[in-house]
């Protein structure tokens, strides 16, 4: 009797979770992707303001590219760091705070008047933008079951694609109008905006990860699967970067685009990023290092035409389109491919390995955008395409020997 009235409770309890994970989803998820939003608009909209800023405040092109590598670097740090001291609060207050340094950081931004105190406000704002995506990965992926994990946490991150849709280049419109202060004001009103989607519509009762300790923390960076799917990250992600910071610049004096048209541009390639982190969050559900694999091959051959192509006006937007399809593709599969790797080998600490995944985009865009700005400086802006290829190729060769190791 004792036996059969367990068993019920049981039941109750695994149907109780699973109707919180089907009616909580949508609504939880909205919220994430709204900050998700102003926080991707933040982090991209320097790419088509970048030469407004530079001529503004009297500095070259590639200190001004600082803007967004400083940025990287900004997260790559706070991520980790602040996500391990921070580990025992709960998510929902957090994801509150870190809107409000957003909200904060940007204000800043909208007032600067050198280059030292727009950097020191970038960096600011970089803190919350680590913090914010590692655990709004894990809150993602825990509101769903496990066969959904990847789609939703695609779904999260369609707020930063859509950022690549519609902020950057509404932020680049406003900015080569009013000025680009107001570009960073409108993306603190949508920090705004984001705090009370969030205060609305994730809900109290998460399900709290039980916090890491030190030890816990440490053993994940002597775990070499983990370590190198943060390496996987680096290279496949921040490849991209290398032309894509310098994007602008690019289209305007090596193709020939008029300054004007440059914000229809990165509209139309937001619009394929928003297509490809879809198609990249359902193929990944199953087998995420095989669907990395493929992504990173097509992303390295794309990024090698445009080499070939960016002199050319209407063969430079048909590549552009798959440059941005193949950007943001892989960014589901690297996020689940971590959670499932640090609940593998490091169950306690998934919200430090998320953490450190997040840092490790950072550091790949960080990478990327330093050796842009080398490129341009030393052998010139047409050269940015191949040599991203090349840091593809090597998240090839790495994700293989991934695949490998865990077969």
């Amino acid at each position: 009797m004792r036996r059969k009235m367990m068993s019920s409770h049981a039941e109750n309890i695994n149907e109780n979770s699973l109707d919180h994970k089907s009616k909580s989803f949508p609504f939880a998820l909205l919220a994430l992707a709204i900050s998700a939003f102003g926080i991707g608009t933040t982090e991209f909209v320097p790419v088509g303001l970048l030469s407004t800023m530079a001529d503004d405040l009297s500095i070259s092109i590639t200190l001004a590219g600082v803007l967004i590598s400083g940025y990287a670097v900004g997260v790559a740090v706070g991520a980790p760091v602040l996500t391990a001291l921070t580990n025992k609060l709960s998510r929902k207050s957090l994801l509150l705070a870190l809107m409000v340094v957003f909200i904060l950081g940007n204000l800043v931004a909208s007032v600067s008047t050198s280059f030292t105190l727009l950097l020191i406000a970038r960096i600011i704002t970089a803190f919350s933008h680590g913090i914010f995506f590692s655990i709004g990965s894990t809150i993602a992926a825990s509101l769903v079951p496990e066969h959904k994990r990847a789609s939703a946490i695609a779904f999260m991150f369609t707020g930063l694609t859509v950022a690549t849709v519609t902020g950057v280049p509404l932020g680049t419109f406003i900015g080569q109008t009013f000025g680009w202060r107001a570009t960073f004001a409108g993306v603190a009103l949508l920090g705004v905006i984001g705090i009370i989607a969030s205060a609305l519509l994730v809900p109290k009762n998460l399900e709290e990860a039980t916090p890491a300790s030190f030890r816990d923390q440490l053993k994940i960076l002597t775990e070499k699967r983990i370590l190198l799917s943060f390496v996987i990250t680096g290279l496949g992600y921040g490849g991209t970067f290398v032309a894509f910071t310098y994007l602008a610049p690019l289209l305007e004096e090596v193709t020939g685009f008029d300054p004007k048209f440059v914000s229809v541009i990165l509209l139309i390639y937001g619009v394929a990023v928003a297509i490809g982190n879809t198609i990249g969050g359902k193929v990944s559900n199953k087998n995420p290092i095989k669907a990395l694999f493929w992504m990173f091959v097509l992303q390295a051959i794309v990024l090698l035409l445009l080499a070939f192509v960016i002199p050319f006006k209407v063969l430079s937007l048909v590549v552009l389109f798959f440059m941005g399809l193949f950007a943001f593709m892989n960014v589901p599969a690297l996020q689940i491919l971590v959670v499932q790797l640090a609940e593998k080998y490091v169950p306690s600490a998934v919200n430090v390995a998320s953490a450190l995944n997040i840092a490790a985009f950072n550091v790949g865009i960080a990478i990327g955008s330093s050796v842009g700005g080398v490129i341009v400086d030393t052998i010139g802006l047409v050269h940015t395409p191949w040599i991203g290829a090349v840091m593809v190729g090597g998240a090839v060769i790495l994700t293989k020997l991934l695949h490998t190791m865990e077969r």
